[in-house]
C-alpha cells in the first residue's frame, strides 16, 4: 500500500475514527485503526464490535492494500506534523510515514485479522438536519440507564412515524422526550421503533459537533435500518451499529395528561436558586422542594441538611392553579434546565406524588417552534416523603 494525504485530511478522518478503538485486552488489533487504499479511495476504518466508523479522505492511491496500526500512536502523531502533504507506505509489518522534514516507521498488523464492519442495505433511507438531529440527541440520551441490569433503558427509543421522529430516553427516575422533522422515501408505510445504544449516540453526537467546527451544520444526517443494525452516514463518515434486542416500555403512561397548577420561571434564575439549594440538600437523596404558594406569583425553593444547614430562595413566577409543591432531585432537574433551550421555563405539577413536567415556555416563539415539530418534553418522579 502506498498513498498521500494532506496533513489535515488525514488528521481530521482519524479525529473522526480513533475514538472508539479503545484498549482491547481480549482483541488487541481492536486498538488499531485499519487504512484501506481501494479503488482510489482512502478509508480509515476502527470497530469495537458494537460500533464501526468508517472515514473517506482525500487523497492519491499510488498502491492499493490495507494495514492496521496502533490508533492513538498515528493520530497524535499525524496532530503534530505539520500541514503539508504526508506519504504512507507500508512495507512488510510497518508504515512509514513521511511528511517533510519528518520521517517515521510505525509498528503494525495485517489487515486480515480485522473484524468486518457490517453492510447496511441503503434501500430505505431517512434524513434530517445535523444541528436538529444533533440538539435531539443532546436533549434525551442523558436520561438513559447508566446500569445494565435492563437493557432497553441503556438506549434511546426511537419511534419513526412518517415525516415525524420522537426519541426518548429514561432511567426511570426521568424521562426525556423529543419530536423533530424527518424526510423518507418510504411514503405511508407504519411506524417503526428501535433501541439506540447511547454509546453509540455520544459518538455521533463527537462526530456531528466536528461536522458543525468544519462549517457543514446546515447540512443532513442520513440514516438507514436493517434488522437488527442502523447505518449513519455524515458527510463522509459513516457510522455502523447494533440495536439493542427488546421491548422499550410504554413510557407514555407515566406523562400526566391533567395538571393543576403552572408555573413559568426565568430559566437562568431558576437554575442559580437549585444550584444554591443543592448544597444544603440530604446526602445521598439530592432532595429540593418547589413550592408554589397559591395567589402569589412566586416559587419557593428550599431545602434543609442536618449536616449543613437550611436555604430557601423566593423567585418571581407566574402561576396559575392551586397551592401545591413537591420534592424532587436537584440533580435530575438541573439536567432538564441544562437541556431545555428557553429563556423561561413551564413546570406543570399535580401533586407531591406524580411526576412535574418541564417545558420550554409556551410564548409565541415557542408555539411557532411546536407547529415545526420542535417539541421537548422532560419529566422528574417525585421523591416521596
Amino acid at each position: 500500500m502506498k498513498i498521500s494525504s494532506l496533513q489535515e485530511n488525514l488528521k481530521q478522518g482519524l479525529f473522526a475514527v480513533s475514538h472508539i478503538a479503545g484498549k482491547n485486552i481480549n482483541l488487541p488489533i481492536l486498538n488499531n485503526v485499519m487504512i484501506e487504499a481501494r479503488n482510489g479511495n482512502i478509508k480509515l476504518i476502527t470497530t469495537n464490535l458494537e460500533i464501526g466508523v468508517i472515514s473517506v479522505i482525500r487523497g492519491k492511491v499510488e498502491k492499493e492494500g490495507s494495514f492496521t496500526v496502533d490508533s492513538k500512536t498515528i493520530s497524535d502523531y499525524v496532530s503534530l506534523l505539520p500541514n503539508k502533504k504526508i506519504n504512507i507506505e507500508q512495507k512488510e509489518n510497518s508504515l512509514f510515514v513521511e511528511a517533510e522534514n519528518y520521517k517515521t516507521k510505525i509498528l503494525g498488523q495485517s489487515a486480515e485479522e480485522y473484524p468486518l464492519i457490517p453492510e447496511v442495505d441503503k434501500k430505505i433511507e431517512y434524513s434530517a438536519k445535523i444541528s436538529e438531529f444533533k440538539q435531539a440527541l443532546s436533549q434525551t440520551s442523558f436520561a438513559v440507564a447508566s446500569s445494565e441490569t435492563r437493557m432497553e433503558l441503556s438506549g434511546v427509543l426511537f419511534s419513526f412515524n412518517k415525516n415525524k421522529l420522537t426519541l426518548a430516553a429514561t432511567d426511570s427516575y426521568r424521562l426525556a422526550e423529543k419530536t423533530i422533522n424527518i424526510k423518507t422515501n418510504l411514503g405511508e408505510e407504519e411506524n417503526k421503533k428501535i433501541i439506540i445504544p447511547a454509546r453509540t449516540l455520544q459518538e455521533l453526537i463527537r462526530i456531528l459537533s466536528g461536522s458543525e467546527d468544519s462549517g457543514s451544520d446546515e447540512g443532513e444526517i442520513k440514516f438507514y435500518l436493517s434488522d437488527n443494525q442502523i447505518l449513519f452516514t455524515v458527510d463522509s463518515i459513516e457510522l455502523v451499529s447494533r440495536l439493542i434486542e427488546g421491548q422499550y416500555p410504554d413510557y407514555r403512561q407515566i406523562i400526566p395528561t391533567n395538571t393543576k397548577t403552572t408555573a413559568l420561571i426565568n430559566r437562568a434564575e431558576l437554575t442559580r436558586a437549585v444550584k444554591a439549594s443543592a448544597l444544603f440538600s440530604k446526602a445521598g437523596i439530592n432532595d429540593i422542594n418547589l413550592d408554589f404558594p397559591e395567589g402569589k406569583n412566586m416559587a419557593v425553593i428550599s431545602s434543609a441538611s442536618g449536616q449543613t444547614g437550611e436555604n430557601t430562595v423566593e423567585l418571581d413566577a407566574n402561576v396559575k392553579g392551586e397551592d401545591n409543591g413537591v420534592v424532587v432531585n436537584y440533580r435530575y432537574l438541573l439536567d432538564g434546565l441544562n437541556n431545555i433551550d428557553s429563556e423561561n421555563i413551564k413546570i406543570e405539577v399535580i401533586d407531591s406524588n406524580t411526576p412535574c413536567i418541564l417545558k420550554a415556555s409556551s410564548s409565541a416563539e415557542a408555539s411557532a417552534d411546536k407547529e415545526k415539530g420542535d417539541d421537548y418534553l422532560y419529566i422528574i418522579m417525585p421523591i416521596k416523603q
